[in-house]
């Protein structure tokens, strides 16, 4: 059962939010308290309290950094974003964030990851109403549950200045973190250059990370800076580029296409088992007793054509290879 907790928890949780048990195996890096995997299982399926619940940036945030209690002790922070009626709107869709997420696996080790586990749940209205008692059924056909995105919250980071062109021209491990990042945003047509959307390790590996994609893809593009929709490094690895050059579309339509499905059940949605897509031309589908989140068939022959595009110059002249 999904649960909250008291308040005395939650004042005693902010000192110790980022303790694991001594026995949990670190991840790949200082910026995950456990193996990406585990994370992602955990946010997806695992059952937790709520210690903390307050907004990501300021008190009346739509988003929320939420500290989670599972079963067997583990905290994790998470970023909590409560999709809007209907599934998505701008600045608001949570089937951008998890393709954004998603989108990585086709090319990226978990090691270089850009984007931290992000998952789309449905919740028990009446558990999300604890803490946001304005909140509505996402879906008219389900009155009885609330889709929400959850993302992993990253350690070790901050927003600051990211991007020096010199240290990408002599720092290999840089370039290979700038470029994996750049390719990933590139990739999805990111377009919200906000502050806090990015953001840089602490840690001695120069790690860069886009936490906030739901302006991507097919999205109106933000009043703020579009600066990394388009290629802005020049050095690429080519062990990525490779990777890249094996993808294909009917690669991209299998892990893009269905995110999620939803069968409705005496007003709740259930996840279950991904079917084929119910309609190409919509990202949120309902028919019947299901409900699909998932990119269009013109999102991702978008996605195509970025990804051979850049192909074809990196094995041109207009990148170099290293």
């Amino acid at each position: 059962m999904i649960k909250s907790a008291g308040s005395a928890a939650a004042l005693l949780v902010v000192a110790g939010a980022l303790l694991v048990p001594p026995h949990a195996v670190r991840a790949q890096s200082m910026n995950f308290a456990l193996p990406i995997p585990e994370i992602e299982a955990r946010l997806h399926t695992g059952e937790f309290s709520i210690l903390d619940w307050r907004g990501s940036r300021k008190p009346e945030d739509r988003t929320q950094r939420v500290v989670l209690q599972f079963e067997d002790s583990v905290l994790l922070i998470a970023k909590w974003a409560s999709a809007p009626r209907g599934g998505g709107r701008f600045n608001n869709e949570p089937r951008y964030e998890v393709a954004a997420y998603e989108i990585q696996k086709l090319f990226l080790d978990e090691s270089d990851f850009v984007v931290p586990p992000t998952i789309i749940r449905a919740f028990p209205l009446t558990f999300v109403t604890e803490h946001m008692p304005d909140q509505r059924a996402t879906f008219s056909e389900a009155p009885l549950s609330a889709v929400v995105a959850l993302q992993y919250w990253l350690l070790n980071v901050q927003a600051t200045q990211f991007w020096h062109p010199r240290r990408a021209e002599s720092d290999t491990l840089y370039a290979m973190r700038i470029a994996n990042f750049n390719i990933l945003t590139h990739l999805i047509g990111h377009m919200d250059g906000n502050t806090g959307n990015f953001l840089w390790s602490t840690e001695a590996d120069p790690h860069v990370f886009s936490v906030d994609n739901g302006v991507s893809f097919r999205s109106e593009p933000s009043d703020r800076s579009l600066e990394w929709k388009d290629m802005n490094v020049r050095r690429l690895p080519r062990a990525t580029i490779e990777r890249l050059a094996e993808v294909t579309l009917e690669d991209l339509e299998a892990a893009l296409g269905v995110l999620v499905e939803y069968e409705i059940r005496d007003g709740a949605l259930v996840e279950v088992e991904r079917g084929p897509n119910l309609n190409r031309n919509s990202g949120v589908r309902r028919k019947d007793d299901r409900i699909q989140f998932g990119l269009t068939g013109r999102e991702i022959r978008d996605v195509d054509s970025r990804l051979r595009r850049l192909v074809r110059d990196a094995n041109g002249s207009r990148y170099t290879l290293f």
